[in-house]
């Protein structure tokens, strides 16, 4: 039980995103495997009609940089990594199990398929909360936009309200509101709003 959950957490930690679609790098996979690098690639080769671009393709040389820069840390890694590793998707993962024919292989690749299909289920069910937070981003972005204008802007000695470009002198702004009310007048947090 314990070996399992482990796996399933460093699995999750080995699963990236490359062209829109998750998938684990060839040398990943060959440690959960057991078995090299090479090996693994040898295998797939002599079986490349199983694999298809949608199971399977190399890292560009800019994905391959890209990646390389956020998650090589050891000297050792660097040296052994020469070309740009293959990407696997969850089909591809499948596949490589019945490629490798061992034990271990079917195992691992059922965990994986696992893990795949648990954050997928994750991102679907907080599609919602992405949203969202990508609204509140887009949001705080136009806001700093608009914030550094408005410091940008060089402003006359007189004191009044800055909106929009113009300067209101705060008694003249404030009696208008007030005359524009219909019926009453609500004040929020010293904010004026008439009630139409």
């Amino acid at each position: 039980m314990t070996s399992k959950l482990l796996i399933e957490q460093e699995i999750k930690t080995k699963i990236y995103i490359f062209r829109e679609v998750q998938v684990m790098l060839d040398r990943d996979l060959a440690k959960l495997y057991q078995v090299e690098t090479k090996v693994l690639n040898q295998a797939v080769k002599r079986n490349i009609d199983r694999f298809p671009d949608d199971f399977m393709f190399q890292l560009s040389n800019d994905e391959f940089d890209h990646w390389r820069s956020q998650n090589v840390t050891s000297k050792n890694d660097k040296m052994g990594l020469r070309r740009a590793p293959y990407a696997f998707t969850e089909q591809g993962v499948s596949m490589l199990a019945s490629v490798l024919k061992s034990e271990i292989a079917v195992e691992v690749s059922v965990q994986i398929i696992r893990t795949f299909v648990s954050i997928r289920k994750l991102l679907s069910e907080n599609v919602l909360v992405f949203q969202k937070i990508e609204q509140i981003e887009q949001k705080i972005k136009s806001h700093d936009k608009k914030f550094d204008l408005l410091l940008k802007t060089d402003l006359p000695t007189n004191e009044g309200i800055f909106y929009d470009g113009q300067i209101f002198d705060a008694y003249a702004f404030v009696s208008k509101l007030i005359k524009s009310a219909k019926s009453s007048i609500v004040l929020i947090d010293n904010y004026i709003h008439p009630v139409k």
